[in-house]
């Protein structure tokens, strides 16, 4: 199995600050005041560290910094930070990409600036709707002049390869208002857009509110109406879906993103973070002090265990057919050494039969009604290893 010998090219790395917490947000994040910033940057740095000296890192192909709010960060603590990961991160490949989350209205152009001369050359805000109201019933803190003065800022400081975050599915949103979004959003002309439906998670106010029967969710029609619209209007507009929730202009998919649905190996750093390095997943401690003190003395991990190679196979099937353009049979080979019709055969061979899958002349791929029911296809896979022949 591959993934147990191949050296990440891949990097994630956590920041849980916020400046406030949405409501709908189950990530692993905290409210800024208060946090011992600079400690957990240095913890960062412990753990960046250990993970070169234990996985030397090779030549780095992409690095993503997600929340939280990266960008909640001092323009002086940004600089500290992207100057450790080139430390432990030298390496990287000449087209390199290098993502950074931020959210509208903590992006000021000195920040920015800085982000930019450490290496970021990529960012995605968070913009979730162009609806002021629907923006404060969802709990963001900021709202549309916000947007377009970030992007204005990145656009000064040198960013070009941007995309915004949008949701649908929410709390009193009808088909017109994701519309209006819609509008908005296409109006900027950016290469890149993620539009993801409202899942209601617990340990989230929303999930209470969903509990009490007090969260006026649209209906399940109203919000199949809303993803059909949202793909015809990006498709129309020159993007493609290449994921099921992201769409972007030739050449500016999110090609950390891909790492992951091709079940590619990454480092995970930071409270929280998930890794994949030579066949073993982890997940690190979450809170930020627990985090900052482990370091101290090792790897800060809460979990860690190592991949079968039934669970990589499932993995591969279930990440990878988020891509419209799905699974290629040598692709599997090459991971696994063998092909894929001995252990998903009848599982393939029953959702091409619903409709649901389509053979391609590499593999499989959602059909149209495929990306509506994508949940249902991937469970399919769970557990569905048919022979233990490797």
């Amino acid at each position: 199995m591959r993934q147990r010998t191949e050296t990440p090219a891949a990097v994630y790395i956590h920041i849980p600050f916020c400046t406030n917490k949405c409501h709908y947000c189950d990530f692993n994040s905290y409210v800024l005041k208060g946090q011992p910033v600079m400690d957990y940057l240095d913890a960062l740095e412990r753990e960046m560290e250990r993970t070169a000296r234990e996985v030397p890192p090779g030549t780095v192909e992409t690095i993503f910094v997600g929340g939280g709010t990266p960008t909640v960060l001092l323009p002086d603590q940004m600089e500290s930070f992207l100057k450790r990961v080139k430390t432990y991160f030298p390496n990287v490949a000449e087209d390199y990409e290098f993502t950074m989350e931020a959210n509208p209205g903590t992006t000021d152009l000195e920040k920015l600036q800085a982000m930019k001369e450490g290496g970021v050359n990529r960012i995605s805000f968070g913009v979730q709707s162009f609806d002021n109201g629907l923006l404060e019933r969802i709990g963001r803190i900021h709202n549309t002049d916000d947007v377009y003065r970030s992007l204005e800022n990145a656009r000064k400081a040198g960013f070009a390869n941007m995309s915004i975050d949008l949701m649908f599915g929410l709390p009193e949103q009808t088909v017109e208002v994701m519309g209006r979004t819609l509008d908005e959003a296409l109006a900027l002309g950016l290469p890149h857009y993620s539009i993801y439906s409202l899942k209601v998670e617990e340990n989230t106010l929303f999930h209470t509110l969903y509990q009490k029967g007090e969260l006026p969710l649209p209906e399940e029609d109203d919000e199949v109406e809303m993803f059909l619209l949202i793909m015809n209007r990006l498709q129309s507009a020159g993007y493609g879906q290449y994921e099921i929730s992201n769409f972007a202009k030739p050449g500016f998919g999110s090609r950390h993103n891909a790492m992951y649905w091709r079940n590619r190996s990454y480092y995970g750093i930071g409270a929280g973070a998930h890794g994949y390095v030579h066949g073993w997943r982890h997940v690190n401690i979450k809170g930020v002090q627990p985090y900052i003190d482990a370091t101290k003395s090792g790897f800060p991990h809460l979990e860690r265990h190592e991949i079968t190679a039934e669970e990589a196979m499932e993995d591969f099937m279930m990440v990878g057919l988020r891509m419209r353009e799905g699974v290629k049979q040598a692709d599997f080979e090459a991971q696994f050494g063998r092909g894929w019709d001995a252990v998903f055969g009848s599982v393939l061979s029953k959702l091409t039969g619903q409709g649901l899958l389509e053979p391609t002349a590499e593999g499989y791929r959602l059909t149209d009604r495929g990306v509506l029911l994508g949940n249902e296809v991937f469970g399919q896979f769970l557990g569905a290893v048919e022979a233990k022949t490797y």
